[in-house]
């Protein structure tokens, strides 16, 4: 938020660069006593995006949260990180323009999650606010909003002006065959990983327990009024949204289970629904606010509990199961496709696909650390002995058994074999095209402020207008 001086934004000053008469002054803190018309240089302020000021504080801050991250410095100048904040803040600038808005809860709860994990990494709240000096938790939860909401603003537009950006397989080939030949990409080892699955399941008694608590808590919260976010907060077992009451915006088209969303968008504002089933457990949700086609639902999730006996018949199965292909009874692809539990890969030989670019291959240097760690010491042919996973999203545990399909050396691209890592680069570079054609436009209708001390910088984009 801009903050108001007599009526009037800090915009409307950087703007003229120096302001005049006594009453400014004050409202700045500036001793005038010598001149009513003393000018005071507004000293701190490196440039105005739309309704955005970015101070040379902002950009002091920006390198130390890089140094911090353990980014590379060494070429980043002032310059080019003025040019970012320039760039996220035109892009916030145009989302409030075009009503692509973030709810304030939405936003506060990234920062509980953050202020959350802060804790946990730092020790506790007290050295979390001297390391980052703040006096109090209210002054850093209100600069951790600011920042989240510029940040999501800046991201909900770049994700609305690339959102249909499609590239067509002719597209694809020009793209392809104008890089010449020995500029052409290099893309790592790579592996294709398939698994056989098994899934231990919990007794209906324990099923019917967890249903009846869920009742319980519904029919409390409907006639005692009781606290729906305190009850996620006791209850929910849901690791990503405990902490800030089991809170989720949400459309048609995000990436939720379709049970989840069927149940979110049959209920109305203030409703909360029966018990009901999804691959991650039980779940109650309440629809707290509708915005369109968006709204705001929390939920508890509650699993209910699978017994020793349960997972030891899981890993019996998935032991017999390897023996059988070792013994050439089942191929692997045959014992996926009649014994495994997971639905996305049991069809497909139980081959695995890259959530990046739903291909087959995963690069080695770019896996994620848990998948890589459980296929690191496979040797080609070789099927693991059950391993088990516990859901990161909150849903019961699983347990598997591995093999490696086929292993892919280094090679220059070949738009054959690599077509979807191809068609991936062809779309970025759209996108990038449409980014920049789309910051050119804006540039020129919004109003923008660069201080004399930056208007030499040589940035990416038109900042400093003729």
């Amino acid at each position: 938020m801009i903050k108001k001086i007599k009526g009037l934004s800090v915009a409307f000053f950087a703007m003229l660069g120096m302001v005049q008469a006594q009453e400014a002054d004050q409202a700045l803190g500036v001793d005038n006593s010598t001149s009513n018309t003393k000018k005071v240089k507004l000293d701190g302020i490196a440039a105005v995006v739309g309704d955005y000021v970015i101070l040379e504080s902002d950009i002091d801050k920006t390198l130390i949260d890089l140094q911090n991250q353990g980014a590379s410095t060494e070429d980043v100048t002032r310059c080019s990180l003025l040019g970012k904040l320039m760039e996220d803040r035109l892009y916030a600038h145009q989302a409030v323009q075009d009503s692509l808005l973030v709810s304030d809860d939405m936003v506060n709860a990234q920062s509980d999650r953050q202020i959350q994990q802060l804790t946990q990494e730092i020790g506790s709240v007290e050295k979390m606010l001297r390391y980052y000096k703040k006096s109090d938790m209210e002054s850093f939860r209100e600069e951790l909003f600011q920042i989240n909401k510029l940040r999501m603003l800046s991201e909900k537009m770049q994700g609305e002006i690339v959102e249909s950006i499609e590239v067509t397989p002719e597209e694809v080939r020009q793209f392809f065959y104008k890089i010449p030949e020995d500029e052409r990409p290099v893309f790592g080892a790579e592996l294709e990983i398939a698994q056989i699955v098994k899934q231990p399941e919990a007794p209906e008694e324990e099923k019917q327990k967890v249903i009846n608590q869920l009742k319980e808590i519904r029919q409390d919260v409907l006639e005692n009024d009781a606290s729906f976010n305190v009850k996620t907060i006791l209850y929910s077992q849901d690791p990503a949204k405990k902490s800030n009451g089991g809170l989720y915006s949400i459309t048609k088209e995000t990436q939720f289970v379709k049970e989840f969303k069927d149940v979110a968008f049959s209920l109305q504002e203030g409703e909360i629904s029966e018990p009901f089933e999804t691959m991650f457990g039980y779940h109650i949700l309440y629809v707290e606010k509708v915005r369109g086609q968006e709204r705001d639902v929390r939920h508890i999730l509650m699993i209910p509990d699978i017994p020793q006996s349960a997972i030891d018949k899981a890993v019996s199965e998935l032991d017999t199961i390897r023996q059988q292909i070792l013994d050439g009874k089942y191929t692997f692809a045959e014992a996926a496709l009649n014994f495994s539990d997971e639905k996305e890969t049991k069809f497909d030989g139980g081959l695995l696909r890259n959530p990046i670019n739903f291909d087959s291959r995963f690069e080695l240097t770019k896996m994620d650390p848990t998948l890589y760690n459980q296929v690191r010491d496979l040797k080609d042919g070789e099927i693991s002995r059950p391993l088990r996973e516990n859901d990161q999203r909150g849903g019961p545990p699983k347990f598997k058994i591995m093999k490696i399909s086929n292993r892919y050396d280094e090679h220059e691209a070949d738009f054959a074999k690599d077509y979807i890592k191809i068609q991936e680069l062809a779309l970025r570079e759209k996108q990038f095209k449409a980014i920049k054609e789309w910051m050119d436009d804006h540039i020129e209708d919004t109003y923008i402020h660069v201080d004399s001390e930056s208007r030499a910088c040589d940035f990416a984009n038109n900042w400093v207008k003729e």
